[in-house]
């Protein structure tokens, strides 16, 4: 064993695991499959820590792991998880503005991604490609479509209340 492993790597998930649960959030949409792609990753890190730590970059590399197995995961499944009844309230109050990740649900799986990537994690374009194996163009497409969506839900309330 590694002579200063365990404490590196305790000491990275201690400091640094309730960011990784809140970008795992934002990532799938609901505290369980969070915590699922969180496990996975520190997992992975784990069998990677002696390469992973030379980098001095072992949050980055959790961060892309955690995106890559999203998306593989959504890759596999290509549709939306439908469900009979709306969730209540209440675990999403705890990261952020309600309303808004309401919205960011009802977005394709890729769409929200990029939008995640983007503004969430502040990536650029060829990054965000190189992390979900697709081009810059579409990254760019994906997230102007998204947007736009976005901005038509918010804007429907205030038209309708114009009428």
């Amino acid at each position: 064993m590694i002579p200063g492993f365990v404490e590196d790597f305790d000491e990275l998930v201690r400091t640094r695991g309730d960011a990784l649960l809140r970008y795992g959030y934002v990532l799938a949409g609901n505290a369980e499959d969070a915590a699922d792609l969180v496990q996975e990753a520190l997992a992975r890190l784990g069998d990677a820590w002696p390469r992973v730590r030379k980098k001095h970059d072992p949050e980055g590399y959790v961060r892309t792991t955690m995106a890559r197995l999203h998306i593989r995961s959504w890759r596999r499944r290509r549709r939306e998880d439908l469900v009979a009844e709306v969730p209540e309230r209440g675990e999403s109050d705890r990261y952020g503005d309600a309303d808004l990740w309401a919205e960011l649900q009802q977005l394709p799986r890729k769409q929200r991604a990029v939008l995640v990537l983007r503004y969430y994690e502040d990536l650029p374009d060829q990054d965000i490609a190189d992390i979900l194996g697709i081009s810059r163009g579409t990254v760019r497409s994906q997230a102007a479509r998204a947007l736009d969506k976005l901005r038509i839900k918010r804007a429907a309330p205030v038209l309708r209340e114009a009428r």
